[in-house]
């Protein structure tokens, strides 16, 4: 019996020494709760889709780029002007810009020349007669000759641009075709004086890069629009390019087809910048350094018969102030032509206000 008793306590210490199986937890559902079932076996998730071709290896830059360039590369022409018998002298770029083959480009591409061969994408060459050319803004018009239907490009708002968006120039460097290259816009609101000493006004500055043959060729935005028409390069300088503002090349454009050129207003002095005596200055109410001192009128030009005369220091126009000869050209805008416009002038002491009739600025 003793025996029996104590193999029962050592089967009852052996028991207690094995591990418990854990019982797994319950769980209560809320009453009326209702279970759906479904027949099919579980599916495995699908990879997402991996895109094919050359479409999935271009990031969104790319993307830009090559869109942009679609659009607008085939309305890029190259421009040979022709200054002589002998045949097409020189290269630059141009972009169409209407259908029955108007052609934007840079005065200084066709300088001298009355007529252009131009050579498209696809290889197709034309004649075109010049219709007219802005020096003051390195800007041209062009039109081929006969009946064609081109694929043109469109002006867009240049005044949209922001320092660091991206553009894309298209050109034909060094007779090249449909080169593009891209950069951003580093500066708005430039100005480079031109040929004839005045500023050109409201350049975009970009690090596109720019070569000899790419002059005239279109800046264009990510949505395709000609923002600009290249026209200049800082020889000895990297990344230091500029093109003419959209809004300024639809301005000149407009002025071209109706005249054949830019009308600018004259009022008949010739002048030149000149500091204002800090006494004169607070004599007269004017707190500017420089005004535009008139060394001589035009016998019955416009500032004669106002009475403008010579001696007369010129502070300001339309209530505009005039501390230079850019101020002055910039103020005698086409919209002046025939409209009388207030010019306040100090005159041996005094500040006076006279009103000058501009006329057309003789070229």
């Amino acid at each position: 019996m003793p025996t029996q008793i104590k193999g029962l306590k050592y089967a009852a210490f052996a028991a207690a020494r094995r591990p418990r199986r854990k019982r797994p937890p319950s769980y209560a559902f809320a009453p009326g709760a209702t279970f759906a079932y479904s027949e099919r076996p579980p599916q495995p998730p699908t990879p997402p889709a991996s895109p094919g071709g050359d479409a999935g290896l271009l990031d969104a830059y790319s993307h830009a780029v090559v869109s942009a360039v679609e659009r607008v590369g085939p309305a890029v022409v190259s421009v040979h002007p022709w200054r002589g018998p002998e045949g097409p002298e020189g290269v630059g770029s141009g972009v169409v810009i209407a259908p029955d083959g108007l052609i934007l480009t840079n005065s200084h591409v066709v300088r001298g020349a009355a007529a252009a061969e131009i050579i498209g994408l696809d290889g197709r060459v034309f004649r075109a007669r010049l219709i007219g050319d802005d020096p003051d803004t390195d800007l041209a018009l062009l039109r081929i000759e006969g009946g064609v239907t081109l694929p043109y490009a469109r002006l867009g708002d240049s005044k949209a641009m922001r320092r660091g968006q991206l553009v894309i120039a298209i050109g034909a460097p060094l007779g090249f075709e449909a080169t593009v290259t891209a950069g951003v816009v580093s500066a708005l609101g430039r100005s480079l004086r031109g040929e004839r000493g005045r500023l050109i006004e409201d350049l975009i500055q970009t690090d596109a890069s720019l070569n000899p043959g790419s002059s005239g060729g279109p800046l264009v935005n990510s949505a395709g629009e000609v923002v600009g028409i290249a026209t200049a390069v800082i020889a000895g300088a990297q990344g230091l390019c500029f093109a003419v503002a959209a809004n300024t090349a639809a301005l000149v454009v407009g002025e071209l087809i109706k005249h054949g050129r830019v009308r600018r207003g004259s009022i008949g002095i010739i002048a030149q910048q000149a500091p204002i005596p800090r006494d004169l200055a607070r004599a007269v109410g004017v707190d500017q350094p420089f005004g535009v001192w008139i060394a001589t009128c035009e016998v019955n030009g416009p500032a004669a018969r106002a009475g403008l005369l010579p001696g007369d220091l010129l502070v300001a126009a339309e209530g505009a102030p005039l501390t230079g000869l850019d101020d002055l050209m910039r103020a005698l805008g086409t919209d002046t032509l025939g409209r009388p416009m207030d010019f306040e002038v100090i005159r041996q002491g005094r500040r006076l206000t006279l009103a000058v009739t501009p006329r057309e600025r003789r070229r």
